[in-house]
């Protein structure tokens, strides 16, 4: 893969700190061992995913990350990163699948999304993604939840789009100015028919400042879901 990253991976131990010839590690020279590397490369592998078009692309970087992410809890089984990274990594090869693989997945997404929380409540990300699941699998179609009467035996009982609006409300409390939680909550709202929350949402989200990469496309969409329901 072609990836210039200007800044190091990691600066965090010793062995990585080493390889890097004093300046950390990059992303063609980690430390197979150095967990804080791992699930970075993880999540770079993730946020690159993100930017292409093409789908089979896509699915080879986020198995990529699966890859990684595994291998950063084979590292440290007690840390909470790399179980993060493996649910979000099949997450993001889900929202591509067939209805049947997406199913099939949804039981690995929530166990790894618990295993974080269990680990670290206090991630936003992590119930960000716990958000996402409960609201994705209370939406199943109808030929979906044949396959999880399946895969799942029938659809898990603490799935709701009520229990996704908490967890995302959860995300805001531990980290307020996360544009995407609010989009997302926005979001979550109109599945329930509120527009007046949703539409609050969206204001909230529109407000915020960029943060993150992913920002601007985050806004655009709260835009566009503002022109769509204010008059």
């Amino acid at each position: 893969m072609f990836f210039v990253r200007s800044a190091p991976i990691c600066t965090g131990c010793q062995s990585c700190w080493e390889s890097g010839g004093g300046r950390g590690c990059g992303i063609s020279e980690i430390d197979p061992q150095c967990y804080e590397a791992t699930w970075k490369l993880a999540r770079a592998y993730i946020d690159l995913g993100e930017k292409l078009t093409d789908k089979e692309q896509r699915k080879k970087y986020y198995l990529k990350a699966h890859e990684l992410a595994k291998k950063a809890v084979e590292i440290k089984p007690k840390a909470a990163k790399g179980h993060l990274y493996l649910s979000i990594s099949l997450g993001r090869v889900a929202l591509d699948a067939g209805g049947k693989e997406k199913v099939r997945l949804s039981k690995e997404i929530k166990s790894e999304v618990d295993k974080t929380l269990a680990i670290d409540p206090n991630d936003d990300i992590a119930w960000h993604v716990l958000a996402l699941w409960n609201r994705n699998i209370s939406t199943l179609s109808w030929i979906e939840k044949q396959f999880a009467n399946i895969f799942l035996g029938g659809i898990p009982k603490e799935a709701s789009v009520e229990n996704a609006i908490e967890c995302l409300k959860k995300a805001i409390q531990i980290k307020n100015g996360n544009i995407n939680h609010h989009l997302e909550l926005g979001i979550t709202y109109e599945v329930l028919d509120n527009k007046d929350l949703a539409i609050k949402e969206y204001e909230k989200a529109m407000e915020l400042p960029v943060s993150d990469s992913d920002d601007e496309d985050h806004k655009a969409k709260a835009e566009e879901s503002l022109k769509r329901l204010k008059p």
